[in-house]
């Protein structure tokens, strides 16, 4: 365990940092003072001071920040700010700072995607198995087919197939394109429930090995990336509309036990697998923080990036006193949310 307790914090740190260097560097070139850039959460571990600019490793490692001088309003009134405070600079130059964040994230994945499929290859979605007396073989499919399209909706990989497949909670039919023999077919395939996997099912198998050569490495990398931008953005969905419990939700105590689990599974191949399955988790993370930060929610960058743009429409701010206590608002519930999905974590332990 505490292996994988240190792989977490080097994945945290990762993903982290790569989201608040994002903030940071275009805060930089856009001549907006940065006062404080720190990872974690809590009393510092240790600090120290460079260029204005206090840096600080804490406590707890749940997320982090880079504070602009003058931001939310909350410290000074605005003719008594510097000439790099954040409320003083302009409109699109703040929104390009708190935009850069999450950019950063996406950036990092993507290198990240480039890095696994360079590594690994990718699973194309070609049927490699159509099971006897299935739905699939009923609608016509078979061995070679290369899965185009779902319910019109474009498929690059294997794994495209295996997460409709297995997020359609309530078996409805599918419509499927496919190619064979250069010809483009769709036939409609209505899943059926299996009782061992408890899910509805196709009755196929998808996934056909492909080691990628240098452009179909950028093209695939990214391709992978979106594939898990896309699984976070329908998790989420079906988090809201009750799909998923508190238990299929996991914190940093819930991602340190997957990391456990994959590092067991991963160290008998050695440690370049290791590496590469860590990689893979970071992938997803940064991509989750990303789209997260992206949400039009108080306290969030995406909520930043809506009073910027009411500002940009009206061409005044929102008054910075009223602005900077809504996020301090939806910083506390934030806090309060971090508290109980913490609880949650470990309570699945007992």
């Amino acid at each position: 365990m505490a292996v994988s307790i240190i792989l977490f914090l080097i994945i945290f740190f990762v993903v982290v940092i790569s989201h608040e260097f994002g903030h940071f560097i275009v805060a930089k070139k856009n001549g907006i003072r940065v006062v404080e850039f720190f990872i974690g959460m809590g009393p510092a571990l240790f600090s120290f001071t460079k260029g204005g600019t206090k840096y600080s490793l804490k406590l707890l490692p749940i997320g982090g920040a880079c504070m602009f001088e003058g931001e939310d309003g909350l410290e000074k009134e605005k003719g008594e700010l510097s000439e790099g405070a954040f409320p003083n600079a302009p409109v699109w130059a703040r929104f390009s700072t708190v935009l850069a964040g999450p950019l950063f994230n996406f950036i990092t994945a993507y290198v990240m995607a480039l890095v696994i499929v360079s590594s690994c290859g990718v699973l194309t979605p070609h049927v490699q198995k159509v099971y006897e007396g299935s739905q699939a073989q009923a609608a016509g499919l078979k061995e070679g087919d290369r899965i185009t399209k779902i319910n019109g909706k474009r498929i690059h990989l294997g794994e495209d197939v295996t997460l409709i497949s297995q997020l359609n909670t309530k078996g409805e039919s599918l419509t499927v394109t496919y190619e064979r023999g250069g010809e483009e077919y769709t036939t409609v395939i209505k899943p059926t429930y299996d009782e061992e996997a408890q899910r509805y099912v196709m009755g196929i198998a998808a996934g056909q090995y492909l080691k990628c050569n240098v452009p179909q490495t950028f093209q695939y990398g990214f391709y992978t990336m979106k594939f898990y931008a896309e699984a976070t953005f329908k998790s989420l969905k079906m988090l809201v509309t009750g799909q998923l419990s508190r238990d299929d939700v996991s914190g940093p105590v819930g991602i340190v036990k997957v990391v456990d689990d994959v590092y067991d599974t991963a160290k008998s191949y050695g440690a370049l697998d290791v590496a590469l399955n860590m990689i893979n988790i970071a992938l997803l993370l940064s991509v989750n923080l990303g789209i997260m930060n992206l949400l039009p929610l108080p306290a969030l960058d995406g909520g930043r990036l809506v009073f910027l743009l009411v500002e940009a429409v009206r061409g005044k701010p929102v008054p910075p006193e009223k602005e900077g206590m809504v996020h301090l608002a939806g910083m506390m519930a934030l806090m309060v949310l971090m508290v109980l999905v913490l609880f949650n974590d470990i309570s699945k332990f007992f």
